[in-house]
């Protein structure tokens, strides 16, 4: 079984990154669903493509009642734990350092402007993004909710030398996405 999954994968991964033909274009659509977001292949760590503006990811849980009523919880700075996680780590883990921040990138890339259905790509990220969202929520103790919202702040990088704490220049946030139930 381990045998035949390695070479599935190496077949798949080997289509993913081969010319167009025949084969890739007609499974294209399995391809990219075992592909990403887990085995996507980019050359950003040989050559990282640095941050032009720092956008801090935010969350917040919500439960809804029998009558529709949401309730939202307080929000969550995503972004900090990540940067906590890795402050004074001398060997930091690429997933804690990357993921959330990969996540939000390939989703905002992904969906465009506006947050309508998007495409089939756009949808899946946007799984992944809530899914990760959801599981720091209820690491974090937020109790039972079956709704998250995420807020990102982006923020310009000053000049070299400028005074004063930067506020964010633009504030996005997202609809509630619907998540599987957490902490019941």
């Amino acid at each position: 079984m381990c045998v035949t999954t390695a070479l599935v994968h190496l077949c798949l991964v080997f289509l993913y990154n081969a010319p167009p033909n025949v084969v890739s274009q007609r499974y294209q659509r399995q391809i990219n669903a075992w592909i990403y977001p887990y085995f996507e292949q980019n050359w950003q760590m040989f050559a990282p493509n640095p941050e032009s503006a720092p956008q801090e990811v935010w969350a917040r849980a919500a439960t809804t009642s029998a009558g529709g009523t949401r309730r939202a919880g307080r929000w969550l700075d995503l972004t900090a734990q990540d940067t906590a996680a890795v402050r004074h780590d001398p060997f930091p883990s690429h997933t804690a350092q990357n993921m959330l921040r990969r996540a939000w990138s390939l989703y905002s890339t992904a969906q465009g402007t506006g947050d309508g259905p998007g495409p089939e790509r756009a949808r899946m990220l946007r799984r992944y993004l809530a899914g990760i969202a959801a599981q720091r929520l209820a690491a974090h103790g937020s109790g039972a909710f079956d709704a998250v919202q995420l807020r990102v702040d982006t923020t310009p990088i000053g000049l070299p030398g400028s005074p004063g704490p930067r506020t964010p220049s633009s504030t996005q946030i997202l609809p509630w996405w619907q998540v599987t139930s957490h902490g019941r």
